[in-house]
């Protein structure tokens, strides 16, 4: 803030007190002339200990509601009305009566002893009020532990108790002051509280004019506030550490998974191209036929390696392009199945009805996601026990249930097989990158739908697909 804004500000705050004072001076000068209208006419039936006791009163009233320099000052006013209009002789300052000059002498001495004992109470009242307002305010804000104390809480606190319109955290660099942040209206340049919260720091809020603030609480809030902001940076600092290391992981399983993936297929197809554009090699056309589907193999195989990389890239992104529309179910899994492999000895029983309720989903997404859920059955599975499909409805929902009777998946394990490169047979080499299944989830939770892994009746896997039903 420039000096110049402080010399306005401290000038408009004596203009207002100047003001405040004139207005409760004109009050006590303005009750003690009806006061005394109303007493002389009835001087002859009032001594003038009566009437020193109801201008007592006056002034303790006077005290209580204007503050100890109007209340001294009616004081010694009501003293010279007493003087003028009730001590013989009338309408002079002279006391030719001792009992007068002693009644008014220790009038005066009382009225200002007890306006200074109102006064005193009166401020004792206030700070007592304001501690417990201070110590109730601070207890809320400490109550919750410190990484759990957001920092526009503790500036909402602070508005709300001072009863401003903003408050805000200013954040001091080489450019000059900003706000970290701000709760109601931003504080203009010449805030009504202000209070540093450290070296870079400062708390400030903004509305009506605050008298003589308690800088030492203001403080104590500033510094909240400053651990406030320190706890939230920590979190977020925390949560990027976090987020890079999990990112570090991925990385590295990626480089892992993917060196061997990629170069076995590579390697197939590096080596049955050699062969075939060998010109000292005599091939018989059976070879050659067996060296093309080698490389067409291959081929498909680095295909779905790439299409699910580029898939869970679209899923960690954020990136994934949804197109819901009503999708009939069996079509679906029609579809998924003629671009499924089914080994030798291997079957399917389907029990998916052709009168259930449409889906409300994407059904090339849809199609993927079933395509890996039947082919991971079918691997899991042992040879001449079916995978089953069963489909069935629910209330707003329909359920797909992919069976298999192999060795299933331990409890405790089920949630790991969702995360990419991971598979319960890590020791293998030729089950792939392990991203069937977490490509599966993020399709179906993209679709809002759900997929639980249970065990099966027997032995081995239900896999259940919901989602929502067509409107």
């Amino acid at each position: 803030m420039k000096g110049s804004d402080l010399l306005r500000d401290g000038a408009g705050r004596r203009h207002r007190g100047a003001a405040r004072l004139l207005v409760r001076a004109g009050g006590a000068a303005t009750g003690l002339a009806a006061l005394t209208a109303v007493l002389v006419p009835a001087r002859s039936s009032l001594s003038l200990a009566g009437v020193v006791l109801i201008y007592l009163t006056a002034v303790v009233i006077v005290a209580a509601t204007g503050g100890l320099p109007v209340a001294l000052t009616t004081a010694v006013a009501s003293t010279g009305l007493v003087n003028f209009f009730f001590v013989p002789s009338f309408h002079t300052l002279a006391v030719d009566n001792r009992d007068a000059l002693i009644t008014l002498v220790v009038y005066v001495v009382v009225a200002a002893t007890v306006s200074v004992a109102v006064d005193l109470a009166a401020r004792h009242r206030a700070a007592a009020a304001r501690s417990g307002v201070e110590a109730a305010l601070l207890a809320r804000i400490t109550e919750t532990p410190l990484e759990e104390r957001p920092l526009k809480a503790v500036l909402e606190h602070v508005r709300d108790t001072f009863g401003m319109t903003g408050a805000a955290l200013l954040e001091r660099d080489a450019d000059g002051e900003r706000p970290v942040a701000v709760v109601g209206d931003l504080p203009s340049a010449a805030p009504a509280l202000s209070a540093s919260a450290g070296e870079h720091l400062r708390l400030v809020a903004d509305g009506p004019a605050v008298f003589a603030p308690d800088q030492r609480f203001l403080t104590l809030l500033a510094t909240a506030a400053a651990r406030a902001l320190q706890a939230e940076r920590l979190a977020a600092e925390a949560a990027r550490t976090r987020e890079l290391t999990e990112i570090d992981k991925l990385r590295a399983a990626l480089l892992a998974a993917v060196g061997h993936d990629l170069r076995t297929p590579l390697a197939g197809i590096k080596a049955s191209v050699s062969a075939l554009r060998e010109p000292d090699l005599e091939l018989t056309e059976a070879q050659q036929t067996e060296l093309l589907a080698t490389v067409d193999a291959s081929t498909d195989k680095m295909s779905d390696l790439v299409e699910n990389l580029l898939a869970l890239s679209r899923l960690q992104a954020g990136a994934l392009s949804i197109h819901p529309r009503a999708t009939t179910l069996d079509e679906t899994v029609a579809a998924a199945l003629l671009h499924t492999a089914v080994p030798p000895g291997r079957t399917l029983d389907l029990d998916i009805p052709d009168d259930l309720p449409p889906v409300w989903t994407d059904p090339g997404l849809l199609e993927r996601v079933i395509a890996n859920l039947v082919s991971n059955a079918l691997q899991a599975g042992p040879p001449g026990m079916p995978v089953h499909l069963h489909a069935r409805q629910e209330p707003h929902t329909l359920s797909l249930q992919i069976i298999d009777h192999g060795p299933g998946i331990p409890a405790d394990q089920r949630e790991r097989v969702f995360a990419p490169f991971q598979r319960l047979d890590d020791h293998t080499v030729h089950q792939g990158l392990g991203l069937g299944l977490a490509i599966a989830r993020g399709f179906t939770e993209a679709m809002n739908g759900t997929l639980v892994p249970t065990d099966t009746p027997g032995g081995g896997l239900t896999m259940t697909l919901t989602l929502p039903t067509a409107p």
